[in-house]
């Protein structure tokens, strides 16, 4: 009975101290010792870092806003100490002695101490530990993984202040974009509804991805390769094979033979004189042509057994 009011009286103490002072509770050696020392009839979740400068620990700088976090919602959820935990910060300047008693060698570590006696007591006292492998972790993370380890019952939800500043960063943006589009939509609002960008935006477009833009991204294909002779390769043989600039190539040849289309059947009906009229159709003709019999060749190259060609290439 004895050591039962004590570890009441020892939980109820330290309690006034995390509903009144800073939240989480600020431990040294001597408070670590006394807190974490059994019988204990509650639980204990204690975070022991580094935070000055010159131990260069980031992960520890990065996660104590987080875990601030966690206190004071803690805190505000659960002011009676319903839940019996209690949470504390050990930083390395007020505790050596408790890292040197540890052995050890890194920082941020979390360890929950479950109960040792009353009816959550646990058969292993053995802190529990908390994984930071993966990296700067959030207050909901650690909350949830403390609320696995406690008795079943009702847990304080994490609170987040507002962030004021944020808010009014997020306000004035807004305000400054919806400021700006009304001054710049008479200028902007043609430019956007110009039928001649959308249709270059969309030739390019499908140029970039009929060319195999997104097959070189996914295999990582090399730009291009030699062909055994000192010389180089512009075109890999086969259909699952192919070089960065071969991509060039073939989308610059689909946009020539797109404009050489576009201008025989826009504008050169447009053209008033029949001689320059004509000119142009044997000029764009030609082009066709000679682009196309281009593109078979390349075909060839990429299926050995195709059986057709067309002069010049």
């Amino acid at each position: 009975m004895a050591a039962k009011a004590k570890t009441v009286d020892k939980f109820e103490q330290y309690h006034a101290k995390f509903t009144s002072g800073p939240s989480p509770l600020k431990l040294d050696d001597a408070s670590y010792e006394r807190l974490t020392a059994a019988p204990r009839d509650y639980s204990v979740a204690v975070l022991l870092t580094a935070l000055e400068a010159r131990f260069g620990c980031k992960l520890c700088r990065d996660f104590q806003p987080e875990w601030d976090v966690v206190g004071r919602s803690w805190i505000r959820g659960d002011k009676r100490g319903d839940t019996r935990l209690l949470l504390g910060t050990l930083d390395f300047a007020d505790g050596k002695g408790t890292f040197q008693k540890l052995m050890l060698q890194t920082a941020p570590i979390l360890m929950l101490f479950p109960p040792t006696v009353g009816l959550e007591a646990k058969s292993d006292a053995q802190p529990i530990r908390y994984d930071f492998t993966m990296g700067p972790q959030s207050a909901e993370q650690v909350h949830d993984w403390i609320i696995r380890h406690l008795p079943p019952g009702p847990k304080p939800p994490i609170y987040r202040p507002v962030n004021y500043i944020r808010l009014i960063t997020i306000t004035t943006a807004i305000l400054g974009i919806v400021s700006f589009v009304s001054v710049a939509s008479p200028y902007i609002i043609p430019i956007i509804q110009n039928r001649n960008l959308w249709a270059a935006i969309s030739l390019i477009t499908i140029l970039l991805f009929t060319s195999g833009h997104m097959f070189n991204h996914i295999r990582k294909v090399p730009y291009v390769s030699g062909n055994g002779k000192g010389g180089i390769s512009y075109f890999a043989g086969g259909f699952s094979n192919q070089f960065g600039l071969e991509t060039q190539i073939v989308a610059a040849i689909y946009g020539t033979l797109s404009f050489a289309t576009i201008a025989l059947a826009l504008k050169v009906p447009r053209m008033i004189d029949p001689k320059k009229q004509q000119i142009a159709v044997f000029v764009w003709g030609a082009v066709v042509f000679g682009m196309y019999s281009f593109l078979l060749s390349v075909f060839r190259v990429k299926n050995g057994g195709y059986p057709f060609h067309l002069p010049p290439f």
